[in-house]
C-alpha cells in the first residue's frame, strides 16, 4: 500500500509540474481563440445555407488563414484567394486540354505543382503560400473531375465560394470583433526592438558574449519580421500608406544602428583617456534606455544621442592623429546618429506628417533568394506528386486520388521552410491527434445527436482550446495541423451518418500521404544545410566583390538589408549544423562589417577633398580584396593579406595629414580585424 501511494504521489507530482510548465494563455489568446472558432461557425453556417458541397472547406478556411493580426489574416487570405483561382483555371485548362490521356495529363500536374513550388521557394510569406496554393490546389479540383471533364468546372466555383466564405469570415471578424492590427503591432514591435538594441549596446561594453550573440540573432529576425509587418498594416487601410514610408527607412536606419553596435562589441577599445568619456556617456544613455519600459516622448532621447553624436565629432577632431582613437570614434558617433533616426521613426510611426509623403529616396529592403535550392524544392515536389500519381493510374485504386493530393500539398507547402521534415512531422502528430476526436464527434455524437446546436456543443470545447495552442508559437504548427484536419476528418454537413468505412479510409489516406511526403524529403534530393550554407556563404562574398568593383555605388540599405536577410537565413541552418556551424553565423556577420567599410572606401574615393594617390590606393586594395575574395585563397594566404592591409592602414596613418587620408586607414584596420576573426568565411567552402 505504502509504495502504491508513494507511485501515485509521483505521477501526480509529475504531472502537476507538465501542467506548471504548459504556458499560460493570455487574453489576446482567448479573443484569438472565441474570434476565430466563432467565424469557423459562421463560415459554416453560410455554407449550409448555400447547400455546398463540402462545408468544411469554409470552415477549414477561417482556421488556416487564422492569425492574431487583423493584417496577416487579411494578407493571407488575399494570398489564398488569388492562389486558389489561379489554381482552379490551371485544373480546368489541364482537363480541358488533357483529360482524355492521364499519363500526359498527371505528368502535366506534377509539372504545374514543380512550377508552383519553384515560385513559392522564391518568395516569402504570404506570397510564397499562394504560389504553393495555386499548384495543389489544381490538383484538388482536378483529380476528382478525371474522368468526368464536365465536373470540373462545378467543382472549381464550388471551391471558390467555399474558400471565399471561409476568407471574407476570417477577414470580417478580425478586423470588426476585438482586433488585435497590425500597425499597432508594428509599433510596438519596433518599440520593443529599439530597446533590445539599447540593451545590446550597452552589453558591448564588456559582457558575457553568449546572451549577447543570442541578442544578436533575435534583433536580426525581429527586424527582418518588420518589414513584413508593413504589408500587413497597409492591408488594414489605406491611411497606413503614410506611415509606411517612415517605417521603411526607420528599418533602414534600424540596421544601420545594429551593424554599428555589433562594432561596438566586436572591437572593443583600449584603456584610450581620449576615447573614454565618449564611451562612458553612450554607455550610461544606452543602459538607461534598456531599462525604461516603453519610449513615450523620445524627445530627451534624441536630445541626449545628438549630444553624443557632437561629442564624438569634436574628439575625432581634436585626436585626429590617432587612428585607434578615430576608428572607435566613428563608430560610436554612427551609432547615435543611426538610433537617433530610429526614434524619430518611431515617433512618425505614432503621428505622420500631414501632407505628401517624405519625397526622401526610400532604403531598399532586399531579400536573399536560393535559385539553387527553388530548384531542387521544383523537382521534389514534382517527383513525388509523379510517382504516386502514377502508382494511382497503375493500381486504380480510389483512395490513391486522396494520398496523391496530401503528397502534393505537403510535398510543396513546406518545401521553403529551413526544416520541412520537422515541420510535416509536426503537420503529421496533429493530424494523428486529430483522428480518435473527429471519430467521437462526427461517427458517433453527431448522428446520434444532430442539429448545429449539438454541433457547437460538441466541436466548440474542442476547436478553443486547439485555437488557443495556434496562438502560442511553440505550438503553433501541431495545433494547426490538428484543427485543421479534425474538420477535414469530421467533415460537417447538415446531416451526419453513421460510415466508419469511408472515414477511416479517407483518414488513412490523408496520414500515409503525409508519411509518403516526409519519405520524399528524406530521400528525394535531401537538403543539405552544409551546403545551403556555403551557398549563403559564397553569396555573400560575391557581395562584396560587387561592392569593390561596381561602376555605381551601391545603396548603403540594399547591401545591408540584403545581407541581414541572408543571415536571418543562416541562423536555423547553423542551429541544425551546432558548433561546427557557428563560423557561418560569425563569418556572414563579418561580412556586414567589411561591406559597410568598402561602401565607406568608395565613398572616399570618390571625394574631392581625398588626395590623388589615397584614390589611387584604395582603387588598388578594392581590385586586390576582389581577387582573394574570389580566389577562395587558404587562411595562410588570408593571414598575409591581413598583414598587408594593416601595413597600408599604418603607412596612410603616418603619412596622412588630412581626415580623409585617415578615415582610409580606418576603414582598412576595421577590414583587417573582421576578416582575420574569421578567415575560413572568407576562404571558400569548407
Amino acid at each position: 500500500m505504502r509504495s502504491g501511494r508513494v507511485g501515485f504521489a509521483w505521477v501526480r507530482q509529475h504531472l502537476a509540474a507538465r501542467a506548471a510548465s504548459l504556458p499560460r494563455p493570455t487574453r489576446s489568446d482567448w479573443i484569438f481563440a472565441l474570434r476565430t472558432t466563432s467565424a469557423g461557425l459562421i463560415a459554416l453556417l453560410a455554407a449550409y445555407a448555400l447547400n455546398l458541397d463540402h462545408p468544411q472547406w469554409a470552415m477549414m478556411t477561417v482556421f488556416i488563414v487564422a492569425q492574431p493580426v487583423a493584417g496577416m489574416v487579411l494578407a493571407k487570405g488575399f494570398f489564398r484567394l488569388l492562389g486558389t483561382l489561379v489554381g482552379a483555371v490551371a485544373a480546368i485548362g489541364l482537363t480541358a486540354l488533357l483529360g482524355t490521356d492521364p499519363w500526359l495529363f498527371v505528368t502535366a500536374l506534377a509539372l504545374w505543382i514543380g512550377l508552383c513550388t519553384y515560385v513559392s521557394s522564391l518568395l516569402r510569406n504570404p506570397e510564397a503560400y499562394g504560389a504553393a496554393l495555386a499548384g495543389y490546389t489544381a490538383t484538388i479540383i482536378a483529380l476528382p473531375a478525371f474522368g468526368h471533364p464536365h465536373l470540373v468546372l462545378e467543382l472549381a466555383m464550388a471551391r471558390c465560394g467555399e474558400i471565399i466564405i471561409g476568407i471574407a469570415c476570417a477577414g470580417l471578424t478580425s478586423r470588426l470583433l476585438l482586433p488585435q492590427l497590425a500597425r499597432d503591432a508594428m509599433h510596438s514591435r519596433l518599440e520593443r526592438c529599439i530597446l533590445d538594441l539599447a540593451a545590446y549596446a550597452g552589453g558591448a561594453f564588456g559582457g558575457d558574449p553568449a546572451p549577447l550573440d543570442m541578442q544578436y540573432s533575435k534583433l536580426v529576425a525581429e527586424t527582418q519580421a518588420l518589414g513584413e509587418m508593413r504589408t500587413y498594416a497597409r492591408l488594414e487601410a489605406p491611411s497606413m500608406t503614410t506611415r509606411a514610408h517612415p517605417l521603411r527607412r526607420t528599418i533602414g536606419y534600424l540596421l544601420s544602428a545594429l551593424s554599428a553596435a555589433r562594432v561596438l562589441h566586436t572591437y572593443t577599445a583600449p584603456q584610450n583617456l581620449a576615447l573614454m568619456p565618449v564611451r562612458r556617456e553612450l554607455k550610461t544613455v544606452v543602459d538607461e534606455m534598456a531599462a525604461v519600459p516603453s519610449l513615450d516622448d523620445i524627445r530627451p532621447w534624441v536630445a541626449k544621442f545628438d549630444a553624443i553624436s557632437s561629442h564624438a565629432a569634436q574628439t575625432a577632431t581634436e585626436h585626429a592623429d590617432s587612428v585607434d582613437t578615430l576608428t572607435r570614434v566613428t563608430i560610436a558617433g554612427e551609432f547615435a546618429d543611426a538610433m537617433n533616426q530610429v526614434l524619430r521613426g518611431l515617433d512618425a510611426l505614432r503621428a505622420p506628417p500631414a501632407g505628401r509623403a517624405d519625397s526622401r529616396r526610400q532604403p531598399a529592403l532586399v531579400i536573399h533568394r536560393d535559385g539553387h535550392a527553388a530548384w531542387r524544392n521544383a523537382l521534389r515536389a514534382a517527383i513525388a506528386t509523379m510517382l504516386v500519381a502514377a502508382f494511382w493510374l497503375a493500381t486504380k485504386w480510389s483512395e490513391a486520388a486522396g494520398i496523391v493530393i496530401i503528397v502534393a500539398v505537403v510535398a510543396s507547402l513546406f518545401a521553403p521552410r529551413p526544416s520541412p521534415v520537422e515541420i510535416a512531422w509536426g503537420f503529421f502528430k496533429g493530424t494523428l491527434l486529430a483522428l480518435p476526436f473527429a471519430y467521437l464527434v462526427g461517427q458517433i455524437a453527431l448522428p446520434a445527436l444532430p442539429g448545429f446546436g449539438w454541433f457547437i456543443v460538441f466541436v466548440v470545447p474542442i476547436l478553443v482550446p486547439a485555437a488557443l495552442a495556434m496562438a502560442n508559437p511553440r505550438l503553433v504548427g501541431v495545433a494547426t495541423a490538428f484543427a485543421i484536419n479534425f474538420l477535414a476528418f469530421l467533415s460537417p454537413h447538415q446531416v451526419m451518418t453513421y460510415n466508419p468505412a469511408e472515414f477511416f479510409g479517407s483518414s488513412a489516406s490523408i496520414l500515409v500521404g503525409i508519411l509518403l511526403a516526409i519519405g520524399v524529403y528524406l530521400v528525394v534530393l535531401p537538403a543539405d544545410p552544409w551546403a545551403t550554407a556555403n551557398r549563403i556563404a559564397a553569396a555573400m562574398r560575391q557581395d562584396l566583390a560587387r561592392l569593390c568593383l561596381h561602376e555605381r555605388i551601391p545603396r548603403r540599405s540594399a547591401f545591408e538589408s540584403l545581407a541581414y536577410d541572408r543571415i536571418n537565413q543562416l541562423m536555423p541552418l547553423v542551429r541544425r549544423l551546432g558548433r561546427r556551424g557557428e563560423a557561418f553565423l560569425g563569418g556572414g556577420i563579418a561580412a556586414v562589417t567589411l561591406g559597410l567599410e568598402i561602401l565607406r572606401l568608395r565613398n572616399l574615393q570618390r571625394a574631392s577633398a581625398t588626395p590623388v594617390d589615397v584614390s589611387q590606393k584604395i582603387t588598388d586594395f578594392l581590385a586586390k580584396l576582389t581577387r582573394d575574395l574570389l580566389g577562395g585563397h587558404p587562411a595562410k594566404s588570408w593571414a598575409a593579406a591581413i598583414a598587408g592591409i594593416r601595413n597600408d592602414a599604418a603607412a596612410l596613418a603616418a603619412a596622412g595629414n588630412d581626415a580623409n587620408s585617415l578615415n582610409v586607414a580606418v576603414s582598412l584596420r576595421i577590414i583587417a580585424a573582421a576578416i582575420e576573426n574569421y578567415p575560413e568565411f572568407f576562404e571558400g567552402p569548407a
